[in-house]
């Protein structure tokens, strides 16, 4: 058995908090494409043995959830910010903002927030930070989901637009063929122009 996911949620629910909403991002990492955040609220009845960090998942396994999720969901928030943003403000506060855009897209609102992660980020909502929370709170868990789909259809409809980069394969990250594309035909438009890999070809 494996760490109860409803733990946070539950210590919550008996605070008095009923719709508690599960914040991820993903996309840190790569050298193209936006920071995607989800906010995701659970029904307390929701119960899913498949649901756990969206890393550990196979693709298929993610969209079948991410289905699920948005048919169970009491409501989904979700925050993108591009690259040149990204490049303005840093990739961390980026990330922060598409967390709280994500949380402010929830209709209904949530009345309390859990982030995944160390840091808090800006809500006049009570907030609660779980570093890994994606393998801690069935909400963040969901929201890594949809945040890491969300992130891969973003980057599959670029693969259209700029196809001489891969990215409906690597989605952005540094893999050693996204790097040599870099190097043979420069930046395009989404490439983050201040990351190392990118900002020596510009």
């Amino acid at each position: 058995m494996g760490p109860d996911l409803w733990l946070f949620e539950k210590k919550a629910i008996d605070q008095g908090f009923s719709r508690i909403a599960g914040i991820d991002e993903a996309g840190r990492g790569p050298l193209a494409g936006p920071v995607v955040s989800a906010a995701v609220i659970l029904p307390a009845s929701f119960q899913d043995p498949g649901i756990s960090d969206s890393k550990k998942l196979t693709p298929k396994k993610r969209n079948y959830l991410y289905e699920k999720i948005y048919e169970i969901a009491v409501s989904i928030g979700i925050g993108i910010i591009d690259p040149p943003e990204i490049d303005r403000i840093n990739i961390l506060q980026a990330s922060l903002l598409s967390m709280a855009m994500a949380a402010e897209n929830l209709a209904p609102q949530a009345d309390c927030l859990f982030i995944d992660g160390p840091f808090p980020i800006s809500s006049n909502l009570p907030q609660e930070s779980i570093p890994k929370g994606d393998a801690l709170s069935i909400s963040i868990a969901a929201a890594s989901i949809i945040a890491k789909v969300t992130r891969d259809r973003l980057m599959e409809r670029y693969h259209q637009d700029y196809p001489q980069f891969g990215f409906s394969r690597h989605k952005g990250y540094p893999t050693k063929a996204h790097k040599a594309a870099i190097k043979h035909y420069g930046c395009c438009p989404i490439h983050r122009r201040s990351f190392k890999g990118v900002k020596e070809y510009l």
